[in-house]
């Protein structure tokens, strides 16, 4: 059991020839609106490979959020721990015609409290991860210590899975990286933020956490606390859309946790779904089942796998 716990919005996708730089005055070449937000896609993407994965955002009480947990539910997501005492939010996605974009979202209101009440009701359905995305940290370092200590004694807590995509400035990502026990994040954001490889390595072991580093179709990098590395490659697709690839790669790793697979396996297995999920417009509409990404493995057998190098 996954309980996913973070954005939900809807999309509206613009078409534009080229990403706009500032000043500049493009012109649309399509819109359309879809569902999206961080923890919603990607738990959408755990259910489809077959986890058993709970939605616990916060939306609002309107027929949009009515038809948006619908639509999650259709796609074998539990929402009963969603609050619709807020407002479902919007994210703007400018999208080129060769899938590269650019995301404008809108602040929701899940806050603490929300947090600290989708931690306790997870331990005491026994739930095996928490996903939290990035944008809740550093604040929600202390929603958890706090769930954490109100604990019976010997009740042990779902893992933490969080998607540091959110992440704004170099302490929230350090703070999530303390408290997670994987961490996703895409290459530009953890370079920024944390530094080139030697500093990715020395994150992954000093906080004791399985880093996975997506870098799109140039692959993927899992560093592990032990200080080892693994790379491996994108698949190759025409891709028609990347919103919602690293989303669609989280839940899929998340999948893969639940059913006992390694860090390793899982991050392969999340890269295959997130290839395949490019290949169709929208955050969702892509989303793979587990046939398609089994299938796509079938034929395509791993290699044998090398080595991993290890950090001094």
């Amino acid at each position: 059991m996954i309980v996913f716990c973070g954005y939900a919005n809807i999309d509206l996708t613009v078409g534009v020839p080229a990403l706009p730089a500032p000043g500049d005055r493009v012109q649309a070449t399509a819109i359309r609106h879809g569902h999206g937000g961080m923890a919603a896609n990607a738990s959408a993407a755990a259910a489809r490979t077959g986890a058993d994965a709970w939605f616990a955002g916060v939306v609002g009480p309107d027929p949009g959020s009515t038809a948006f947990l619908a639509a999650l539910a259709a796609d074998g997501v539990r929402t009963d721990w969603t609050a619709r005492t807020g407002t479902l939010t919007t994210a703007v996605v400018l999208l080129t015609p060769d899938g590269e974009r650019a995301v404008i979202s809108q602040d929701d209101e899940l806050d603490a409290r929300h947090i600290t009440r989708t931690v306790r009701a997870a331990r005491e359905a026994g739930a095996d991860w928490l996903y939290l995305d990035g944008y809740r940290f550093p604040e929600a370092a202390a929603a958890l210590a706090g769930a954490a200590a109100d604990a019976p004694p010997g009740t042990p807590g779902p893992g933490l899975i969080v998607d540091l995509d959110g992440c704004d400035r170099a302490e929230a990502m350090r703070t999530a990286l303390s408290a997670a026990d994987h961490a996703v994040v895409g290459r530009p954001l953890a370079v920024a933020l944390l530094g080139g490889e030697p500093a990715l390595a020395r994150a992954a072991a000093g906080h004791d956490v399985h880093l996975v580093v997506t870098d799109g179709s140039r692959g993927w990098t899992l560093l592990t606390p032990a200080g080892e590395r693994h790379d491996g490659p994108a698949i190759e697709v025409d891709a028609v859309d990347a919103t919602g690839a690293g989303d669609c790669f989280t839940g899929a790793y998340c999948a893969e946790l639940d059913r006992g697979r390694s860090p390793l396996e899982a991050a392969r297995f999340a890269a295959v779904a997130a290839g395949l999920s490019c290949t169709r417009p929208g955050a969702r509409d892509g989303l793979p089942d587990r046939r398609a990404v089994e299938s796509w493995l079938a034929a395509h057998p791993t290699p044998e796998i090398p080595e991993p190098t290890r950090t001094p």
